[in-house]
């Protein structure tokens, strides 16, 4: 017995059903790493955007667009490489969530998932700010270095 034929509806079908086994594996890995309900983070996400939006004027909100979500270092550890899919996951999230209610982004939207270096008092903490341009380093340890000012000559 050989293999179907590429382009073949057999084919495809032998695709499908590969494509649906890995996101199979993929989605129980996310329930084991997060816990039985990754919808509550994703509740979570959203609470925590509502919860800090600004309104600027009569159609106008702007909300954090800088998130970080800190597991605890045995769950991300589990995630491995993968840390950075979730991420992209729940910026697609807040991504949707943002549309349903116009709200502005302070800046480019991302989601960083990271372990947390203190306790955790649950499986998770998640924090915001606003960042209009988002360094390369905006998730590091270690605080960017403050701007530096000038003085004008004389």
């Amino acid at each position: 017995m050989g293999y179907p034929e590429p382009g073949t509806r057999r084919g495809m079908g032998m695709l499908t059903r590969m494509e649906k086994t890995v996101e199979h594996w993929e989605s129980a890995l996310v329930d084991k790493v997060l816990g039985n309900d990754p919808v509550e983070l994703c509740d979570d996400l959203r609470r925590e955007c509502d919860r800090h939006a600004v309104v600027c004027g009569r159609r106008r909100v702007l909300v954090p667009n800088a998130y970080k979500v800190e597991l605890t270092p045995a769950v991300h550890e589990q995630l491995g490489e993968r840390d950075g899919q979730i991420g992209q996951e729940l910026t697609d999230v807040l991504a949707r969530h943002a549309a349903e209610h116009d709200y502005e982004w302070a800046g480019p939207l991302t989601v960083h998932v990271t372990g947390a270096e203190e306790p955790l008092d649950g499986r998770y903490r998640i924090t915001s700010q606003a960042m209009p341009n988002i360094p390369a380093d905006a998730f590091s340890e270690t605080p960017p270095e403050a701007p530096r000012t000038t003085a004008p000559s004389p």
